[in-house]
């Protein structure tokens, strides 16, 4: 077993720095889109085997240090008992948006053996063909919070900073719920035999600091909370535009910080306080000539010297429009560069 991810998280030193990328199983890979084109997404997000051979892929072409789980982070929410659809071209939708107390009280915190047998299933099946860790992983409570009350995404949250603002008892009911929900869900994983596990608040940062630590994080330190009575695996807690939060986030008790592109890394890792942390290339650098790209990597690698532990990846997602090739460059890059460093 290639233990360097697992190792960095806890900041351990390591060979080499590991590396894996967000959405690095998805609709760049010539590979994934044969299998895709089967069956619906949602669909493929409910056939364990082939959600395992999609996830194998990245593993098994390019040489990741990590395989993350191929999943969606709204699965639960589906379990929850709302209707989830997936349009191309406009992403998730949930038909009947949760806005009034009748709605949240209809929500049920789903038992994930009973209801999501099919991630764990994945789970498992996956830690019988993979050499390299396992990532699980879920949406933060407000990220999650935001399709089900906006009825998908949105640009402005407004439905969802409304109810924030002008009902905060109704906004606390709905999240209570998703927390529990997600708590259990990610417990459950753990079990199942997830490796490390991700929580993933990819729209954080849409909100003030200030509404950030009374509206989101309360939830994040629950879960966390939840999870370390649970298992001593790694957690990593990732805020999309989140530089603006490193203030509270540096403060929870999470093994690592996922950090998008919008800082620079050396500031992020002064921030970070006792946390290995993990990021941060723009996922459009990888569109960069091979030799600047390369110049880029070396340039991070050199300033996450200071960090406690360091995982290189992406900001957020790889980009459907990636080319391959690129991908290769970057993690070929990483390993080389940073056996060097190492030395």
């Amino acid at each position: 077993m290639n233990t360097t991810f697992l190792d960095a998280c806890r900041g351990k030193k390591t060979s080499h720095v590991p590396v894996w990328f967000m959405r690095q199983a998805g609709r760049y890979l010539p590979d994934y889109q044969r299998v895709r084109n089967k069956l619906t997404f949602l669909e493929l997000c409910k056939n364990p085997a082939l959600c395992v051979e999609v996830t194998l892929q990245p593993i098994d072409i390019f040489g990741f240090d990590a395989a993350i789980l191929f999943s969606d982070i709204l699965i639960p929410m589906e379990a929850m008992g709302l209707a989830l659809e997936f349009h191309d071209g406009r992403g998730p939708i949930f038909p009947e948006p949760v806005r009034d107390l009748q709605k949240i009280t209809a929500l049920r915190v789903p038992d994930p053996e009973e209801d999501m047998p099919f991630v764990l299933e994945t789970i498992r099946l996956l830690r019988q063909e993979l050499k390299v860790p396992l990532i699980g992983f879920a949406g933060a409570p407000f990220t999650l919070a935001t399709y089900v009350i906006e009825g998908g995404s949105s640009k402005n949250f407004f439905a969802t900073k409304s109810m924030m603002f002008r009902e905060p008892e109704l906004y606390r009911a709905i999240l209570d719920k998703i927390t529990a929900c997600t708590s259990s869900y990610l417990i459950a994983q753990a079990k199942a035999g997830a490796q490390a596990l991700q929580l993933f608040d990819s729209w954080a940062g849409a909100l003030a600091p200030c509404d950030y630590e009374r509206f989101a994080l309360p939830y994040v330190q629950t879960i966390l909370a939840d999870l370390r009575q649970h298992t001593d695996i790694p957690l990593i807690y990732f805020a999309n535009n989140g530089a603006t939060l490193l203030r509270h986030t540096a403060g929870l008790d999470a093994d690592v910080l996922g950090i998008d592109w919008r800082i620079p890394l050396a500031d992020a890792i002064r921030q970070a306080g006792p946390h290995a942390v993990q990021g941060n290339l723009d996922p459009l650098a990888l569109f960069l000539p091979k030799a600047e790209l390369e110049a880029r990597i070396a340039a991070m690698l050199e300033d996450a010297r200071a960090a406690r532990g360091y995982i290189f990846n992406l900001g957020h997602g790889v980009v459907p429009e990636t080319d391959p090739d690129q991908v290769k460059i970057a993690v070929e890059a990483v390993h080389r560069f940073s056996q060097v460093n190492q030395n």
